[in-house]
């Protein structure tokens, strides 16, 4: 499918190759604002320095189908487990049932550095009754946990609590001293100590707790992404425009 270009201006190579991936996975082209949005996002990301840290990502919104919205925007395609089309919607999101739907974004725990990893979502419709996306496939395993009854943990079993209301969430780990974690459009850190990360794939809308029980999330994302450390602020601010762009370019 052919892109529709501004005058004097030319899309950047990455996002054009999403961009028709989803276009091929919709069997039709997106908006042009759409489109737009989407390359204006990862032109931004990698002026600011954090595109490759980014490593697995879906845009869960913008496609015009389910299928669209699962061709990962970096790394590989999520594995879909009970989600339908009737759970999507191209403004807001994927939204989870809190039962039996989740993904595996296959990528393991262990794929980046101990004291180098981030992990964000953006959800339009917060859900403050269920936890979100987690990296635990284990009891107690240490690797990274975001949920949105405020908890959150990066490379430790020591959990950080946080109440949050703002559609961005995030985690980013740098050091073996702390990390830092982004809610409500302020990024604060967290004295808590690594430990070395278990072997244990990074799961969206579910995670096990301490005693083996999964626990399934009924929250709606538009965006996840999984990678090495990189400067949340920054995210929050592309995400945001993202999401916001492809909102307004929706008839």
């Amino acid at each position: 499918m052919t892109l529709v270009w501004r005058p004097g201006f030319q899309f950047d190579a990455d996002a054009s190759t999403y961009i028709e991936a989803v276009e091929a996975a919709d069997t039709q082209a997106l908006e042009t604002g759409v489109r737009y949005a989407i390359n204006d996002f990862v032109i931004g990301c990698k002026n600011d320095g954090i595109w490759d840290a980014i490593k697995a990502s879906c845009i869960l919104a913008g496609a015009r189908t389910l299928s669209g919205a699962l061709v990962p925007l970096v790394g590989a395609a999520p594995t879909n487990y009970n989600f339908v089309s009737g759970d999507y919607n191209r403004e807001t999101g994927l939204v989870g049932d809190g039962s039996t739907k989740y993904l595996d974004s296959n990528r393991n725990n262990n794929a980046d550095g101990q004291d180098n990893q981030h992990f964000s979502w953006y959800s339009p419709d917060y859900n403050s009754s269920t936890p979100v996306v987690s990296s635990n496939d284990k009891p107690n395993a240490n690797g990274m946990n975001l949920v949105s009854n405020g908890n959150a943990k990066s490379r430790t079993t020591v959990n950080t609590n946080f109440t949050a209301t703002d559609p961005f969430v995030g985690m980013s780990r740098a050091s073996a001293a702390a990390f830092n974690i982004r809610y409500n459009g302020s990024t604060v850190s967290s004295s808590v100590s690594s430990d070395p990360p278990t072997s244990s794939p990074i799961l969206v809308y579910r995670f096990k707790n301490f005693v083996g029980i999964n626990i399934y999330s009924a929250a709606r994302l538009s965006f996840y992404s999984i990678g090495e450390s990189l400067d949340l602020a920054l995210l929050d601010t592309r995400v945001s425009a993202l999401i916001t762009a492809i909102g307004a370019a929706i008839p």
